[in-house]
Formats: structure tokens, sequence, C-alpha cells
């Protein structure tokens, strides 16, 4: 029998793995820019999506009760507000590393790309900064994760499909986060090994933040419907800051390409819709 222990076991491990490939990538390949623009896209429409057809209506499930709206809108704005002064402050997501010259003409020249050139001035210190806040971010995603798959498992017995929307979001996202990481490390200095090590704990980083909700949710009695809420509510806004502040910026500055990344962009939200379907519909309904 499929439980939400196991269903939230398998994700941690997928976005484990898919996070340490994400790492070594660029020892590997080199990511052009127009595909890291386009993953980039539909990463930004998937967690769009992902924030306002799951993780809010089951927030709002979980709240269940008249004042269910006002509380789920407060913990959505504190997530992203939250989310927006730890991008503020640490600066963390750098996707595109692409040299200058794949880039092609962009509108906005004053707009600043994070690029090979730039990205060696990159010192210990700031690496460091970086290293914090995508642990911080990370660790949020494994919340998240743990939050959904135990309000979706506690209303449905279908496990096996609960909080798959989120899964892939971050399944999706986190290669995009370690090869930044992965970059950074390399630029800053770090030996191979201690790179590989810092490759290694980032992408532990997530499993860790859904491990220590997951076990410490059950201490929390009769308050755990409300903690539940205000928890999906807080990823919600995190997941539409990324989106909104981070990501789409990113590719709103580049005027090439502009039809593929906006078909991209749909898909993402379209993708996220589809999984709605999968869910019973007894998930989004009030408690």
């Amino acid at each position: 029998m499929i439980t939400a222990w196991n269903t939230l076991l398998l994700y941690s491990t997928a976005v484990a793995v898919g996070s340490y490939a994400g790492g070594i990538l660029p020892r590997m390949i080199t990511m052009t820019h127009t595909r890291t623009q386009l993953a980039m896209s539909a990463v930004s429409g998937l967690m769009l999506g992902v924030a306002f057809y799951h993780l809010l209506p089951h927030s709002l499930a979980e709240f269940g009760d008249t004042a269910a709206i006002d509380h789920a809108v407060w913990w959505l704005m504190i997530g992203l507000v939250s989310m927006l002064l730890l991008l503020r402050l640490f600066h963390f997501h750098q996707h595109d590393f692409t040299p200058a010259a794949e880039h092609g003409p962009c509108e906005h020249h004053e707009h600043e790309h994070h690029h090979e050139r730039d990205v060696v001035r990159v010192s210990k210190l700031s690496w460091m900064g970086v290293a914090f806040g995508l642990g911080v971010h990370t660790i949020i995603d494994g919340i998240a994760l743990a939050a959904v798959v135990l309000a979706e498992g506690a209303s449905s017995t279908h496990v096996a499909w609960v909080g798959l929307g989120v899964f892939f979001a971050i399944l999706l996202h986190k290669p995009l986060d370690a090869v930044s990481i992965a970059t950074l490390a390399k630029t800053a200095g770090l030996s191979l090994q201690r790179q590989r090590l810092v490759n290694f704990g980032f992408a532990l980083m997530c499993p860790l933040g859904a491990l220590l909700f997951f076990l410490g949710f059950q201490s929390f009695g009769s308050i755990a419907p409300e903690l539940l809420g205000a928890t999906l509510a807080f990823a919600a806004g995190a997941f539409i800051c990324i989106a909104l502040s981070d990501l789409l910026p990113e590719v709103h500055f580049h005027s090439h390409d502009r039809l593929k990344l906006s078909i991209t962009f749909v898909l993402g939200i379209a993708l996220a819709y589809a999984i709605s379907f999968i869910e019973p519909a007894s998930l989004h309904a009030l408690h």
C-alpha cells in the first residue's frame, strides 16, 4: 500500500537526483542561451500555475472556515514578501551563464545579465551569500512538498498522485538552481572535490526540509490543519514571487525568441492545470 511517507520519499529522492545532475551538468555539456531561456520560461509558467491551481486551493481547504480566504491571503503575502526579500538580500537566482555571444540582440541593454564575463569576478564571500540564499529557498521547497503531500494524502485514498504538481515544479526548477550554485562555486575557486561536496549537500537540502516538516508536523495536534493551510499559502506566495520577480523578468528582457518563450510559458501553466485533473475533486473541497 502506498502511503504519504512513501510518496514523499520517492519525490525527495527524485528531486535530490535531479538537483545533483543539474550540478554536474556544466562540467558535461554547455547549455545554450536559448535552451536555458526556454527552460526558465516553462518552469516559471509551471510554478505560477502550481501556486494558483494547487497550493492556494489546498490552503483554503485546510483552513476550512469563513476566514479561510483572509488567512490564506495573509500567508500568501508573507511568503511572497519573504522570498522577495531573500532574493534582494542574496541575489541567488542566476540561471543563465552562457557566453554573451550566444545571446543575440536585446532591447534592454541596461538589464543586468549574469554571464561568464560577470561571474569570473565572484568572490568567496559573495558565493557564500548565494549558497545560503539558495539553501534557504530549497528548504522552503522541501517544506512545501511535504505540506502538500500531507494535505492531499489526508483527503484522498489516491496517495500515489498527491502533490504531483508541486513535485514537478520543484523537480524541474532544482537543476536550474544547482547549475547556478555549481557555476559560482567553480568561479569562486573551489576545488573539484569541494564543488562535488557543495553539489551533494545542496541536493540534500530539499529532502531535508521535507523530512523535518513531515516528522515535526505530527507534534502540532489540533492546530495542524491551520499550520498546513499557512504553510501551503506561504509556499504559494514564494512560488509566485520566484515566477514573477525572478524567472520571468530574465526571459522578458530578451526580444529574440519571444514567441517560443511565450508559448513555453503558457505550456507550463497548462501543465499545472492539467495535473489538477489527476487529483480527486475532493482535495479542493473545504473541510
